[in-house]
Parts: C-alpha cells; sequence; structure tokens
C-alpha cells in the first residue's frame, strides 16, 4: 500500500455520511495522544463538508481514510487546519502529508491573505508544517479570539496553559504568514528533524522542563520556540 492507493480531495456535502466515524475517530485519536482538543460534533463536521472548508482522503477501495477542516479566527485573519485525522489502518504511508497539504492549498485559495497557523505536541506534524513554510512562533503571534482558546479546554494540559497566561504550553506554535518568506530557521528545523529523529525528544524534554518550570526561574531561560530552538538545535 502506497499513496498513490488513495484520493484526496475537497470534501463535498454528500460525504456527510462519513461525518459520525470522522468524529469518532478524532476522539480516539485525541485519546490516545493524551489531548481533548476541539472535540466537534457530526453535525460541525457536515457543516465543513457543504462549505466546501474540508478535505477529505479514500483508499482506491472506497474505504474513509482521512480528513482535516478549515476554521477562521480574527474575522478572517488568521486560518487553522484542523482536526487532522488518518485511519488507523491507513497510517504511514504519507497520507497525513498529502492531506495537509491539500487543506493548505484549499486555505491559501479561500483566504490568501490569511496567517495559517496550528498548535501541535507531535514530531510528524511540525515535520509536515516546517514543509509546508510554517515557522516556529511564540503564543503572542496567533489569534487572540477568545472563541480559538475556548477550544483548549477540554485538553489535559489546559491548567498549564492558564498557569501560564495562555503564554506557553505543552504545544509548539507554529505560522505560516503569506507576507514573508519561509524562514530559514523553519527550514533547519525539518532538516533537522529528518536527519536527527532523537533531537525532537531532546527538545520535548527541555521544552517540558522550561513549561513547568516556576515564574521565579524565568530569567535568563529561553521564552520562545525560537530562542529554545537555537539553544537545542
Amino acid at each position: 500500500m502506497n499513496i498513490n492507493d488513495f484520493i484526496v480531495q475537497v470534501a463535498l456535502p454528500e460525504h456527510r455520511v462519513f461525518a459520525e466515524e470522522i468524529c469518532e475517530e478524532m476522539a480516539e485519536s485525541a485519546k490516545a495522544r493524551g489531548t481533548g482538543i476541539a472535540k466537534r460534533s457530526p453535525e460541525y463536521v457536515a457543516g465543513k463538508m457543504a462549505d466546501g472548508k474540508s478535505v477529505i482522503a479514500f483508499h482506491k477501495d472506497g474505504s474513509w481514510a482521512g480528513f482535516c477542516y478549515i476554521e477562521t479566527w480574527s474575522h478572517g485573519q488568521f486560518v487553522a487546519n484542523s482536526g487532522l485525522v488518518v485511519s488507523p489502518k491507513f497510517r504511514k504511508v504519507g497520507l497525513a502529508h498529502a492531506i495537509k497539504e491539500k487543506i493548505f492549498e484549499l486555505s491559501r485559495s479561500k483566504y490568501p491573505k490569511a496567517k495559517i497557523f496550528g498548535l501541535t505536541t507531535g514530531l510528524a506534524v511540525m515535520k509536515i508544517n516546517s514543509d509546508l513554510g510554517y515557522e516556529p512562533v511564540t503564543y503572542s503571534e496567533l489569534t487572540q479570539d477568545e472563541e480559538f482558546w475556548k477550544g483548549c479546554q477540554s485538553c489535559v494540559n489546559f491548567e498549564i496553559l492558564k498557569s501560564k497566561e495562555r503564554k506557553n504550553c505543552m504545544c509548539t506554535a507554529m505560522l505560516y504568514d503569506p507576507a514573508t518568506q519561509k524562514h530559514d530557521v523553519a527550514k533547519k528545523f525539518s532538516e533537522e528533524l529528518e536527519r536527527k529523529p532523537k533531537l525532537y525528544e531532546r527538545f520535548m524534554r527541555i521544552k517540558q522542563r522550561l513549561v513547568l518550570r516556576p515564574k521565579s526561574d524565568d530569567e535568563g531561560k529561553p521564552k520562545s520556540f525560537l530562542q529554545l530552538f537555537t539553544h537545542i538545535f
């Protein structure tokens, strides 16, 4: 099985029959990761399909294989590609990358001036985002729309986010700004993750210590992802 066995397309209204299955897999994937961000109902997912704001993937045998959708924040100034999920039986063939590329393309087409961002703890998603031109950024550079941050309330790390006054947490923030070109640090990040995947484990261990440190220990420590990235790599 390889990526050529799949069709990745903009979802259509008739694909709503897969909405419940998609939501169930989103919930299971979040549970496995230990997070529960942005739980969605089948009705919400079906709405994204009807509005042409989602991407769906199928195996050549007709089985549902993956999904992702677009959300807009701050009156369209920011776009998030959310709810990326791949059916367990179709993982590790490059399907997540193909879906992310398609939803990124759709986002750029629908919202050419918007900044596209994401929060993630996953190595694979960080690598894909870097390949697409996302840069690591601080939380202050993301949307400050309260509705977006409410989506974090179901995450097991929400208390950490609150204690840090929404300036930091276990997730890494990444942003694509159409007004700027891909930053060298994003290229280096992608290359280093590809060449030395164990560095990601080191990065996450150090990030956890920094996020959980007492405020009194902040002086002289890396405060942004860029500073932390430079510190490690």
